[in-house]
């Protein structure tokens, strides 16, 4: 059955309203630690149940995993999820959190939404079908000085058995460029790319479910998705999202 974006952003943005009712009652929520630094909360639950029905109901034909449920045996050809992708961000009461869902067939993606339902911003795109934002057209920026550019990374790696853990590879890159963000969730990270309000985003030690949606939202707005060494692909463990334009300038600082 042909994937509708239709379909895909209602049943996004039914999700973001789950996520939304949790939100505004913090501090009924309950938030438990899922390791020494991973949370997990209410609504990462309740939202990943209601997308795996939904998902389901609407494509049956499909397997899925999610962050919190894992896999199901349909490994081919199956949505993608994090119900709330910058968990930390959410239970501080920071609008800076989205829900990512992709769809994967045969290794490829196909089909992507991130919804920030605090901030009511959603992206999605199809496999060459372009990408859009709130229902516009959206495309990565045209800046091609390094020197002039925004970079966006995050720390998600930061472990003290980690001997490569990105703070020598952002002192590198933030004395080359202009400006440098740090908002916590890659997903969002990654459409901010594709929108060109920054121009470049990387960062390592992530799951294919953190960056499977944004990532093919970036490439369809006109961007590259590479590994730290220029390889294309979408390489959770070193992913490098650009403009295109500064992509070997920044693969010199990698």
């Amino acid at each position: 059955m042909p994937i509708s974006l239709a379909i895909l952003e209602k049943i996004t943005r039914e999700a973001g309203n789950i996520a939304m009712r949790h939100f505004n009652d913090l501090e009924n929520v309950g938030i438990t630690k899922k390791s020494s630094r991973d949370l997990v909360t209410d609504a990462d639950v309740a939202v990943e149940l209601y997308l795996k029905e939904a998902l389901a109901k609407a494509y049956p034909e499909y397997g899925f995993w999610g962050e919190e449920s894992g896999q199901s045996d349909n490994l081919s050809n199956r949505w993608i999820v994090d119900p709330i992708d910058g968990t930390h961000s959410f239970a501080k009461g920071q609008y800076f959190w989205s829900i990512s869902v992709a769809l994967e067939i045969d290794q490829d993606l196909v089909a992507g939404s991130v919804f920030a339902p605090a901030l009511d911003d959603l992206y999605i795109a199809a496999k060459d079908k372009g990408a859009s934002k709130n229902g516009k057209t959206i495309s990565v920026s045209s800046e091609s000085s390094l020197a002039d550019s925004m970079i966006a990374t995050g720390f998600a790696c930061l472990r003290s058995y980690l001997e490569d853990n990105n703070l020598d590879r952002f002192s590198r890159i933030a004395q080359k460029t202009t400006g440098q963000r740090r908002f916590g969730s890659a997903a969002m990270d990654l459409c901010l790319v594709a929108d060109g309000q920054v121009d470049a985003f990387w960062e390592q030690e992530l799951n294919l479910y953190d960056v499977a949606a944004g990532a093919l939202i970036v490439k369809e707005a006109g961007g590259t998705v590479t590994d730290f060494k220029g390889k294309e692909g979408v390489f959770p463990k070193q992913i490098l999202a650009t403009n295109k334009n500064i992509l070997d300038q920044l693969l010199l600082l990698m």
